[in-house]
């Protein structure tokens, strides 16, 4: 659906929601910028246009593993209107992407003070929760930052329509049908059955679940595990896509660096796999197992 470059903020927006239906994310992300555009330079927009707009577009970039851009927009919708359950889902499964677990479990938490009946924020936190414990210990919750305390206020905004802005949280005609989160939700629960099939040695069977995981959403950690999948079966080819991939979305990732090394090695790419070494060592100078595979290539 194409807007005429003299469409008013709300046709654009409508085309934008049109294009995100139609799986056209990019496009439908310039959609929504032109309408912000528009909005600004008017001066008339109200916060709560704006934020809709910034969430709506988080969403594209959610959806096409733009993860930074989709935290940035949610934060700026966020900062216009607090509390918005939808850029507060989506900064959350951005967060988690991107492995800064601690700041996507104080979003799912914060969901929860909204509507402690979000599914998909029970999920997040208890998910959140397991990383957490694995990564930090038992004493992980003292390292988590502050998690703000939602008002009454919003908490009656969001669950109650006001008679100002009858679908004040989500209105149909303003944000993009929301299979963001389901599709996230849907792709993490593929991933989670592809770890365990990695845990029981299953590596075909895991590179199959981990492909389907990514065709509804393109995350950093189901590009490296498919990687790791690839080492293992000897496809050191795949290997490589996938983790060049992942450092795409995050290009300081240390598994990406580190298993592309391991795979560039194997095809005797040794000149890419030491620089891949020495990258990962600029963001962890004491990885021991970076440090041996580049004794090993410095031998080869």
């Amino acid at each position: 659906m194409a807007a005429s470059s003299s469409a008013s903020p709300s046709a654009l927006r409508r085309a934008g929601n049109e294009e995100f239906r139609r799986g056209q994310y990019g496009p439908a992300a310039e959609l929504y910028t032109r309408a912000l555009a528009l909005l600004e330079a008017g001066g008339e927009a109200s916060a709560e246009e704006r934020s809709v707009l910034l969430a709506n577009r988080a969403a594209c970039h959610l959806k096409d593993g733009a993860l930074r851009l989709c935290v940035a927009d949610c934060s700026g919708a966020l900062d216009l209107v607090p509390f918005g359950i939808k850029p507060l889902l989506r900064r959350a499964a951005a967060y988690e992407a991107l492995e800064r677990y601690q700041l996507a479990y104080v979003d799912y938490k914060t969901v929860l003070q909204v509507d402690c009946s979000v599914q998909a924020a029970q999920d997040g936190v208890n998910r959140m929760t397991k990383a957490l414990l694995e990564k930090d210990g038992v004493n992980w919750r003292q390292k988590l930052p502050p998690i703000p305390t939602v008002p009454v206020s919003a908490q009656t905004r969001w669950s109650v329509p006001s008679a100002r802005s009858p679908e004040a949280n989500t209105p149909p005609a303003t944000a993009p049908p929301d299979q963001t989160v389901a599709a996230t939700e849907r792709a993490r629960t593929l991933k989670e059955e592809g770890n365990e099939l990695v845990k029981k040695g299953n590596h075909k069977k895991a590179v199959e679940k981990y492909s389907e995981s990514l065709k509804l959403n393109q995350e950093c950690t189901t590009y490296t595990n498919r990687a790791l999948c690839y080492l293992t079966l000897k496809q050191y080819k795949e290997a490589v896509q996938d983790c060049t991939e992942a450092l795409k979305l995050d290009p300081k990732n240390v598994k990406a660096l580190y298993r592309r090394a391991q795979a560039s090695k194997e095809l005797k790419d040794y000149k890419s796999s030491i620089a891949d070494i020495k990258s990962l060592l600029k963001t962890e100078p004491k990885n021991t197992a970076a440090l041996r595979l580049l004794q090993e290539l410095n031998r080869a």
